[in-house]
């Protein structure tokens, strides 16, 4: 039975003081087999009690090291894989109650790292980016392929017949956006969308980037390695750690004073262009835990110099300071009631000894 058509644009139900998307406790296990009999012998704590909100018309940037869920974090918010636990909430209708899966990925749309592999080599250019509204019984699907191609960048006259090996890796992920907005979504996903581009491509797409949330109203999610790049595309960022939140706040407040010793060894690792400004000191020791087996209390005190007993047997919960009370780091240092030697004292870390 063929579904209905979902309509040309999606209505703005709680207006802009709702969040667009709100995600409580996510949490995504993975399990691992093993023998000959392919038993389940462990399993991977991807995803861990993530809760995050996205504000309409915002960036929202995703930091930390590979492997701290980030981008399984981006694969639930999209439903292509589904929560162990959680709840998600786009426009203030839950998924799997008010809002269907359909309804939630004709609203979210992703970017991925690969613009190779995530276009299809038999398609051309013009196909590609008609197939999502095609199957979905939107109106007009060619004609909504080459005027994204053209918001894009791409001449469609030039581009629509052109097959993703024909084309450079910085046109490819532009085909990739511009299927991404074909579908006319309110949320992008942006996975590490410009890391394998070289610095000037990748400047071109970060403008571009920002010129399409200004003139279509959209909403991103950023994920990158890259914190320069993060400061200058968010309105806000959120730094995960072994598959937990341990901070999020205003990009201004967290680059001038991060709030968890974690965040403070990220930026501490940032290159600098400076040649008097060494590394004299690790930003961080040890190697980071079993995603099988997290410490428990804290996940981060095996790698913190500031760690105390309570780091390694309580943990700490997400806690808002400061004027704005936007800025919020998890860490006991800045619970008053933990009994950790440096709470009370304002304490911020602001990056590490070089």
């Amino acid at each position: 039975m063929t579904p209905e058509p979902l309509p040309d644009t999606l209505p703005d139900i709680g207006g802009p003081a709702q969040p667009l998307v709100t995600c409580r406790d996510l949490r995504k296990h993975f399990p691992v087999k093993g023998g000959i009999l392919g038993r389940q012998v462990a399993t991977v704590h991807a995803v861990d009690g993530v809760s995050f909100e996205v504000r309409k018309g915002e960036t929202l940037g995703i930091v930390g090291e590979s492997g701290c869920g980030k981008s399984t974090t981006a694969r639930l918010l999209i439903g292509l894989i589904p929560p162990d636990q959680g709840e998600i909430i786009f426009d203030g209708r839950q998924l799997g109650e008010e809002l269907s899966l359909r309804e939630l990925r004709r609203g979210i749309q992703m970017v991925f790292q690969d613009s190779y592999a995530s276009l299809n080599p038999r398609l051309t250019v013009e196909d590609s980016i008609a197939f999502g509204p095609r199957i979905n019984g939107l109106d007009r699907p060619v004609e909504r392929a080459r005027d994204m191609m053209a918001r894009v960048g791409l001449e469609p006259a030039r581009f629509a017949g052109r097959y993703p090996h024909e084309m450079s890796g910085g046109q490819r992920q532009r085909v990739n956006i511009a299927r991404a907005l074909a579908m006319s979504p309110r949320l992008v996903v942006l996975d590490e969308a410009v890391s394998a581009l070289d610095k000037s491509v990748e400047a071109q797409v970060l403008n571009l980037l920002n010129e399409l949330r200004r003139d279509l109203g959209l909403t991103y999610v950023f994920i990158s390695h890259d914190l320069n790049v993060v400061r200058y595309i968010s309105d806000r960022v959120l730094v995960m750690y072994l598959g937990e939140v341990v901070e999020i706040g205003p990009v201004d407040e967290v680059y001038a004073a991060q709030a968890h010793p974690y965040t403070a060894s990220l930026f501490a690792a940032m290159p600098s262009m400076d040649p008097d400004r060494r590394t004299l000191v690790p930003p961080l020791s040890g190697d980071p835990p079993n995603p099988i087996d997290p410490p428990a209390g804290c996940r981060f005190h095996t790698r913190c110099r500031y760690g105390e007993p309570i780091c390694a047997t309580t943990k700490p919960v997400l806690r808002s300071f400061g004027e704005s009370r936007a800025h919020c780091a998890a860490c006991h240092i800045h619970d008053p009631a933990s009994g950790h030697s440096l709470s009370g004292k304002d304490f911020m870390p602001q990056g590490l000894p070089r």
